[in-house]
């Protein structure tokens, strides 16, 4: 694909370091969604950074830190212009595979940074997230934990993962709040009602993660690309049932970029763009993939712009889809 315009940029929250309006979500490279060609992913960042994708999301539970180490020599080879953004959260280990439990103690997260570091092979962590709230913690006491490490410095930017609008402002109360992930889609938009209003509010980025609804949302004939290994074929959303009816509503989208000579998921994420613009948010979308084309075809979206009857027909699809997201 050529005549890609470069991304633009935005700040990340507020006085935060420059990012595109666009990012990459690096976690099915290492785990979830089937095998990688590496020579192929690795190709996949580098034309990444070259389109204006400044900013990288990974987490430690990825591939049980796999995820980080493989994304070690990109970041260290780009220190200048590679934003990296990874998460804590969770308790999973090589050892215990199994174990989703949750931990935001004060002691597992300063641990849980330094072992990042270690992997990432840097000094410093760009933007660091809380991955998912453990309520037998008291939120004060984890950001205040994460606030320590920005006043060592050690981490730059704080950022919550799926919260509440209410432990968004809490959380901000005690430490500025940089950016916010959650998801977000078509097919997924729980947080229009009180999160974005929250973010908006405090001057937060929001994240999107999942903005192809896992894949779902970049056509029908994703429906026959699901394989073993791919943990996707254990959601709801994507039981043989649930997921033939969704692709059904996919074909709507479809027919909407017939109509403006784009993919469906350029649709996708453009609506998403046009809808941040409504509700007055800052965003920054992580697609994720392992491959150029789609890399590029991501990257065109962010200067698509739907016309409104493609919004309004776009508008009603969330209500109509089967199965919860996860």
């Amino acid at each position: 694909m050529t005549g890609i315009k470069p991304l633009p940029q935005i700040a990340l929250g507020n006085g935060g370091p420059a990012i595109g309006v666009q990012g990459f979500g690096c976690m099915g490279m290492s785990e979830f969604y089937g095998t990688t060609d590496e020579a192929e992913a690795r190709a996949t960042l580098e034309r990444a950074l070259e389109l204006g994708v400044t900013m990288f999301d990974t987490a430690d539970v990825y591939g049980m830190g796999e995820n980080e180490r493989f994304l070690a020599p990109f970041v260290r080879a780009h220190r200048d212009t590679a934003v990296i953004a990874t998460k804590f959260g969770y308790a999973r280990t090589p050892e215990n595979p199994n174990d989703w439990s949750l931990d935001n103690r004060p002691e597992f997260i300063r641990a849980a940074a330094e072992n990042s570091l270690q992997r990432l092979g840097i000094e410093v962590i760009d933007l660091y997230y809380m991955h998912r709230r453990s309520s037998d913690v008291p939120l004060e006491e984890s950001i205040g934990a994460m606030a320590d490490l920005v006043a060592e410095g050690i981490v730059r930017a704080l950022g919550l993962s799926a919260v509440s609008a209410q432990e968004l402002r809490d959380a901000h109360a005690v430490h500025p709040i940089a950016a916010l992930q959650s998801e977000w889609s078509i097919f997924t938009r729980e947080i229009e009602a009180e999160v974005v209003p929250a973010a908006v509010e405090l001057g937060v980025t929001i994240v999107p993660y999942s903005p192809l609804g896992r894949g779902m949302l970049t056509g029908r004939a994703f429906a026959q690309t699901l394989g073993i290994g791919d943990a996707r074929s254990h959601f709801p959303r994507f039981s043989p049932e649930n997921l033939a009816a969704n692709m059904r509503l996919v074909a709507r989208i479809e027919e909407i970029a017939a109509e403006q000579d784009a993919t469906p998921a350029q649709i996708a994420i453009a609506w998403l763009y046009a809808k941040a613009g409504q509700l007055g948010a800052a965003v920054s979308p992580i697609p994720g993939t392992r491959n150029r084309v789609r890399l590029e075809e991501n990257v065109a979206a962010s200067s698509l712009t739907l016309e409104e009857a493609a919004m309004v027909a776009l508008e009603p699809l969330a209500r109509e889809v089967m199965g919860i997201a996860i």
